[in-house]
């Protein structure tokens, strides 16, 4: 867990820079590589379900299952903008959505923006549900710290998109209703990270990052005891919010 007052040194630390399944949050660096390359964000793509592996010697697609968002999949066979999708993928966490950023934008400049951030142990070398390269041992992470240092160097209008986020029940659910924040988070069986940058009315911004791994994490959308359990950390930070910049 990490808590800094916005773009200032961190003041709760806790296990920052251990590594864990990255689940959605890579989400966040791939709009940022999206919207730094100069593609054409209003161009029309195909939308489709099947993709090239990072192996190279396979193909994968996605499971309308484990996607949180239906509305991209009922385009399947026509085509979409990829601002359209870049929301989708931040806001309603679209799985299928973030590989169609994702074969647009192209790996590497989703780990120069890791680069540009100042990540020490956070990579998201593959595609979600790029499952042979998984068996290959190629993994996504990220650390708390990671994905504070990531939201930090995110551009305005980038950030703002986070806003947008319906997913509420970790971070957001531990702070007043209609606290302003840009989050991303991400949950699957046994995991549930939140990075965040949180905009009190009354006190200095702030951005929180937690990452849990462990059998609270049911992999629910919502009624997950680990998305509880961050809601209570939430909460903590907030009382303490006047106090953060010392």
């Amino acid at each position: 867990m990490v808590v800094a007052p916005w773009r200032r040194s961190p003041v709760v630390v806790r296990n920052p820079d251990v590594p864990h399944d990255a689940a959605s949050t890579m989400k966040v660096a791939v709009l940022a590589a999206l919207h730094r390359s100069g593609i054409d964000l209003d161009a029309q793509v195909p939308v489709v379900n099947r993709f090239t592996s990072v192996t190279g010697s396979a193909t994968y697609a996605n499971s309308i299952a484990h996607d949180s968002d239906p509305a991209p999949w009922e385009l399947l066979g026509a085509t979409a903008s990829l601002r359209w999708l870049a929301g989708r993928m931040v806001t309603h966490s679209s799985n299928l959505a973030t590989n169609l950023c994702l074969a647009e934008v192209g790996h590497d400049a989703v780990a120069r923006v890791w680069r540009q951030a100042g990540a020490s142990g956070s990579t998201s070398p593959r595609g979600i549900e790029d499952y042979p390269a998984r068996a290959a041992g190629v993994h996504n992470r990220v650390t708390a710290g990671d994905l504070v240092r990531l939201l930090e160097s995110l551009e305005p209008e980038v950030l703002g998109q986070l806003e947008g986020n319906v997913h509420r029940v970790d971070v957001a659910a531990g702070l007043p209703p209609g606290t302003r924040m840009a989050s991303k988070n991400g949950w699957f069986p046994g995991l549930r990270h939140c990075a965040a940058v949180v905009h009190p009315q009354d006190a200095e911004s702030y951005a929180i990052a937690v990452c849990y791994t462990g059998p609270l994490a049911n992999g629910h959308d919502v009624d997950d005891p680990a998305a509880r359990l961050l809601a209570r950390i939430s909460a903590r930070v907030w009382a303490g919010r006047h106090t953060l910049a010392g």
